[in-house]
């Protein structure tokens, strides 16, 4: 676990790799759970039976879920400590090459793309990438934005 406690650090560690996390099951209960959040139940997530003869084989996960689940995976590989407010300012990119099926296996890479001193605080740019096991193609990379205010 990567932990980030002051500015300085934070600037010394502009361009590094913050770390790779643990492989994480895609269930089909997370992309139900998920699909009943959203209201998003396209048969090609929920419906088992049917998706088997779809174009995947099987059901897969919403990108939108592989998505919303950089926080909580980025929480076992990096922690920003430093002194005030951090605050979720934006996505530049997110794309999403390959689809997860369900069952499979995703992890995260972080890296600490940029880091850009602001008159409020500083702006940081972290890279994401979540590959799937066994898989060329990663299922998400999404380049986020969050604002150090002190």
């Amino acid at each position: 676990m990567r932990v980030l406690t002051t500015f300085d650090e934070l600037i010394a560690a502009n361009g590094e790799v913050l770390g790779t996390g643990d492989w994480v099951e895609i269930t089909q209960d997370r992309v139900d759970r998920f699909a009943d959040a959203t209201g998003d139940h396209q048969w090609i997530h929920v419906d088992v039976e049917r998706a088997k003869e779809g174009p995947f084989g099987g059901t897969i996960a919403h990108g939108y879920l592989t998505l919303s689940l950089i926080p909580w995976l980025g929480d076992a590989i990096f922690r920003l400590e430093t002194p005030g407010a951090k605050l979720n300012y934006g996505i530049n990119k997110v794309r999403f090459p390959s689809p997860v099926l369900v069952g499979s296996r995703i992890r995260l890479t972080v890296t600490l793309a940029d880091v850009a001193a602001l008159p409020a605080g500083y702006q940081i740019t972290l890279k994401h990438v979540i590959e799937i096991e066994d898989r060329d193609k990663p299922a998400a990379v999404a380049e986020t934005v969050v604002l150090l205010l002190p």
